[in-house]
């Protein structure tokens, strides 16, 4: 099987000059890994495959490679929320909105990871999650909440209640 994966041009160079990262992938996944304009993933198992593929969108989001390389394990999974779908057209609003979820200092941020037991990424108009499924199911509301415009201290008290649970 093969599959083509598109990621952001200073993404793409930057596994293009880290071809260790690309050999490790390979090795593990299973998988032949080539970068040209985009990325081709080559294989005989349809899984692995797609697991990579997902490592390598997960890259391409913003995680770091080391956080991508946990969705080889079928128990994490990533989800990508698109921040333009709660801002509309203002590009202010999108840094807002961003920014909020960031924190500052990248507080909130990391409270959120913390808290859920996940890793997140905000790049370009996206905020992913990569974590396993119930974890990513409670970051995701924590920073759907942060976008739909509640106070930071009412999302705190949600991430509390559920790191206690």
């Amino acid at each position: 099987m093969i599959d083509y994966l598109k990621i952001p041009e200073e993404r793409l160079e930057l596994l293009k000059k880290k071809r260790e990262w690309i050999d490790q992938l390979e090795k593990l996944g299973g998988v032949k890994v080539s970068l040209n304009e985009e990325v081709c993933i080559e294989g005989d198992d349809p899984l692995k495959v797609l697991r990579v593929k997902e490592v390598l969108r997960a890259f391409g989001r913003g995680f770091s490679f080391d956080d991508a390389l946990l969705l080889l394990d079928e128990d994490y999974y990533l989800l990508i929320i698109d921040v333009k779908s709660f801002a509309g057209k203002s590009r202010s609003r999108l840094a807002t909105l961003k920014g909020r979820v960031i924190g500052t200092g990248g507080k909130t941020k990391r409270r959120i990871e913390e808290c859920t037991n996940t890793r997140l990424a905000i790049y370009g108009k996206t905020v992913s999650i990569v974590g396993k499924w119930e974890d990513v199911e409670k970051a995701r509301k924590a920073v759907e909440m942060l976008l739909q415009g509640r106070m930071h201290s009412t999302v705190y008290r949600y991430l509390e209640k559920v790191a206690s649970s």
